[in-house]
C-alpha cells in the first residue's frame, strides 16, 4: 500500500507551478505507459495518484485553474470507473493515451513553467 500522507506532505511543499508540473508530468507518463499492456497496474496508480495531486493543489490555485483541474478530475475519475474495458481494448486504450497527452499539455501551460521571463 502506498504512503498517501507522505507523498503529500512532500507534495505540498513545492510551489503550485511545481505541484502542476509534476501533475503534467503524471499525465505524461501515463500515455507513455500505455504502450505497453503489460503496465495496466502502474497506470491505474498513476490515475489515483493524479487524482490525490489535483485534490492537493487546486484549493490553492486560482478560480480559472481550479475549474480546469476540477474537470481533469471528474475526466481522471470516469477512466478509471471504466478502467478495465479501456485496458483490454488497444483502440480505446491509445484513445485514452492521447487524452492524457492533450491534458499533459494543457496542465503544463498552466503551471507557467514554461513562461519565458
Amino acid at each position: 500500500m502506498r504512503d498517501w500522507n507522505g507523498l503529500k506532505q512532500r507534495y505540498l511543499q513545492d510551489k503550485i507551478s511545481i505541484r502542476l508540473g509534476n501533475l503534467a508530468s503524471n499525465l505524461a507518463r501515463i500515455k507513455s505507459r500505455c504502450q505497453n499492456s503489460a503496465n495496466c497496474d502502474m497506470v491505474a496508480s498513476l490515475l489515483q495518484e493524479s487524482k490525490l495531486f489535483i485534490e492537493w493543489t487546486a484549493k490553492d490555485t486560482e478560480v480559472e485553474i481550479a475549474a480546469e483541474l476540477a474537470e481533469l478530475q471528474v475526466q481522471l475519475a470516469c477512466w478509471q470507473y471504466c478502467w478495465e474495458r479501456i485496458w483490454q481494448d488497444e483502440e480505446q486504450r491509445s484513445a485514452f493515451a492521447e487524452q492524457t497527452k492533450i491534458w499533459s499539455e494543457k496542465v503544463l501551460n498552466m503551471s507557467g513553467l514554461l513562461a519565458v521571463n
